[in-house]
C-alpha cells in the first residue's frame, strides 16, 4: 500500500513538472509577438525632426537645437508628422458655407497677351497739306465739303494767279529774243510759286498759263477745307488737308503695370463694334514717353491696315497685344493672390479641411494668370474664393483662425507668471511666464506692452500675476497685454 502511494506521488510530481514546462513554453510563444510589437512601437516613436524654430518667428528655420536669437527661449523641434506652423483646420460645413474654391498651381510660361482699349485716329504720316503759292482768285472749286473722299490725281480747285501772267509773258519774250536775261526771268517764275513742270509747260507750249488747277497728290479724304469759290487767297494760305486712310492709328491706353510687355513692332489685333466678325491686323508703331497721371496709363500708337476704309477716326477699338512667352515659372490664377500692401499671400489648401497662408513673391500677370517666383510649388492647391475674410492689416494666423470659426477662442490667451522687470510709466513689463500651449510657447522671459498702463499700478518686480494676451494689429503680429493683475491668493 505504501509503495502504491509513493508511485502515485511520483507520477503527480512528473505530471506537474510537465504541465509547468508546457505553460512556460506557451508563455514564451505568446509574448514573442507582443515583444516584437513593443520594439516596433518604440522604433516608431522615434520621430524625425525636420528643423528647429522659434514659435515667435516660425518662418525662420534652424538646422540645430539651441537658444533662439530672437527670444530668451529654446528652439522647438518641428517633426515630420506635425502640421506646419500657421496651419488651421476648417470644418467642412464652414468650407461649404464660404463657397471655397481651389485650383492647382502649374508650371508654364506666362503668356504675354493682354487687352487694352483705344480710339481710331488719322495716320498723321499720311497727311498732305496744300497751300496757295501766290496771291490769286478762286474761280472754281471741285471738292466742296470736308471729309469728302478724293482719288489721286482728281482736280480740287482752279485758281487764277494774275502775277503769273505778266511774269510768264516777260519770260517768253526774253527767251524768244535770245536775251541773256531769260534765265533770270525763268528763275522769277519759280520764286512766284510755279513748279518745274508748270514752267516746262510754258516753255513747251509757248503761251502763258495764268490759271492753275490743283490735283490731289494722294487718295484719301479731305480732313480740312479752307477755300471757297470767289475767295482771294494769299501766299501760304491753307487750301486743303488730305489724309490717306489706307492705314490708321489707334491711340491705345495701356495700364502702367503692362508697360513691360510693350515692344515696338509687336503684333496687335483690333476689333470694333461696327464689324464684330472682322479682325484688323497691325503692329505697335510707337510708345509715347508719357504716362497719363489721372488714369495711370501709357499711350501706345498702333498702326492698323484699313481695307476698304472701314475704320473711321473716332471709333472705339479693343486691342489684343501678343508677344513671345516668358521663362517657365509657377502660375496660379490671379484671384488666388491676396495683396496686403506689405506682402503678397496665397492660401494653400492642404486637404482634409486644413489651410495655410504662404507668403509669396509675385512676378508678372497676364491673361488671368500670375507668376509666382517663390512660395508655391507646381501641384499645390491654392484657394480662389473666400479670401475676403482675410484682413490685410492683421496677422495671417489670426485671420485664418477667424476663417475656421475659432477667433473668439484664440484671440485671447491666458497664463500666469512672475514680474521680472517693470516700467509702469512706459507701460512695459518683463514677465517670466509659464508655457502657453495655444501659442506653442514654452516657459520663457519676454517683454510685453500693456494696453492700459493703469493696470500696472500697485505691481512690482517679483509679484506673481495672471495676464491675458491678444494679437497686436500690426504687420509683425506681436502680442500685447490686455489684462494683468496679481495672482489669486498672492
Amino acid at each position: 500500500m505504501r509503495a502504491a502511494l509513493l508511485a502515485l506521488v511520483a507520477a503527480g510530481v512528473v505530471a506537474l513538472a510537465a504541465w509547468g514546462g508546457y505553460r512556460y513554453a506557451m508563455s514564451r510563444i505568446d509574448h514573442a509577438p507582443a515583444a516584437q510589437a513593443h520594439t516596433a512601437a518604440a522604433k516608431k516613436t522615434e520621430r524625425k525632426v525636420l528643423y528647429w524654430y522659434d514659435p515667435m518667428v516660425p518662418q525662420q528655420k534652424f538646422d540645430k537645437p539651441g537658444k533662439s536669437p530672437f527670444m530668451d527661449m529654446q528652439l522647438q523641434p518641428k517633426y515630420a508628422d506635425e502640421e506646419a506652423p500657421g496651419t488651421v483646420s476648417v470644418s467642412p460645413q464652414v468650407v461649404q458655407n464660404l463657397g471655397v474654391r481651389t485650383a492647382q498651381a502649374r508650371s508654364g510660361s506666362l503668356e504675354s497677351r493682354f487687352e487694352a482699349v483705344g480710339s481710331v485716329a488719322f495716320n498723321e504720316r499720311g497727311v498732305v497739306q496744300l497751300q496757295a503759292r501766290a496771291t490769286g482768285f478762286v474761280e472754281r472749286l471741285h471738292a466742296r465739303a470736308p471729309l469728302d473722299p478724293v482719288r489721286k490725281g482728281a482736280p480740287l480747285v482752279e485758281i487764277l494767279y494774275p502775277d503769273w501772267a505778266g511774269a510768264q509773258e516777260e519770260f517768253l519774250f526774253l527767251r524768244k529774243s535770245g536775251s541773256p536775261l531769260a534765265a533770270a526771268a525763268r528763275q522769277r517764275l519759280a520764286l512766284l510759286g510755279m513748279s518745274e513742270s508748270q514752267i516746262a509747260a510754258v516753255e513747251r507750249e509757248g503761251r502763258t498759263h495764268a490759271r492753275l488747277t490743283l490735283h490731289s497728290p494722294i487718295s484719301g479724304v479731305i480732313a480740312e477745307l479752307g477755300v471757297r469759290e470767289g475767295m482771294t487767297v494769299m501766299p501760304g494760305a491753307p487750301l486743303f488737308r488730305i489724309v490717306d486712310l489706307s492705314t490708321v492709328w489707334v491711340n491705345a491706353e495701356v495700364p502702367e503695370s503692362q508697360a513691360a510687355w510693350l515692344r515696338p513692332g509687336a503684333r496687335v489685333e483690333a476689333k470694333v463694334a461696327a464689324y464684330p466678325e472682322a479682325k484688323f491686323e497691325g503692329r505697335v508703331g510707337a510708345i509715347l514717353p508719357e504716362v497719363t497721371a489721372a488714369t495711370r496709363t501709357l499711350r501706345a500708337r498702333i498702326e492698323l491696315k484699313n481695307p476698304d476704309s472701314r475704320l473711321k477716326p473716332g471709333m472705339f477699338a479693343t486691342l489684343v497685344f501678343r508677344g513671345a512667352g516668358g521663362k517657365p515659372s509657377v502660375l496660379v490664377p490671379s484671384e488666388a493672390v491676396i495683396r496686403t500692401g506689405s506682402r503678397d499671400v496665397v492660401v494653400l489648401a492642404l486637404g482634409e479641411g486644413k489651410f495655410r497662408a504662404a507668403p509669396v513673391e509675385v512676378g508678372g500677370e497676364a491673361a488671368g494668370q500670375t507668376e509666382i517666383r517663390k512660395g508655391v510649388q507646381p501641384g499645390d492647391d491654392v484657394v480662389l474664393s473666400g479670401q475676403f475674410l482675410i484682413d490685410s492689416e492683421a496677422s495671417l494666423g489670426a485671420t485664418l483662425q477667424r476663417l475656421a470659426g475659432t477667433a473668439e477662442q484664440g484671440a485671447t490667451h491666458r497664463s500666469r507668471g512672475t514680474i521680472h522687470k517693470l516700467d509702469a510709466a512706459a507701460g512695459r513689463v518683463e514677465l517670466e511666464h509659464e508655457p502657453i500651449a495655444a501659442l506653442q510657447w514654452p516657459a520663457m522671459t519676454m517683454e510685453f506692452v500693456a494696453e492700459d498702463k493703469g493696470q500696472l499700478a500697485g505691481l512690482k518686480a517679483g509679484d506673481a500675476v495672471e495676464f491675458e494676451l491678444r494679437p497686436q494689429p500690426d504687420k509683425d503680429g506681436n502680442y500685447r497685454l490686455s489684462r494683468i493683475s496679481k495672482a489669486a491668493g498672492k
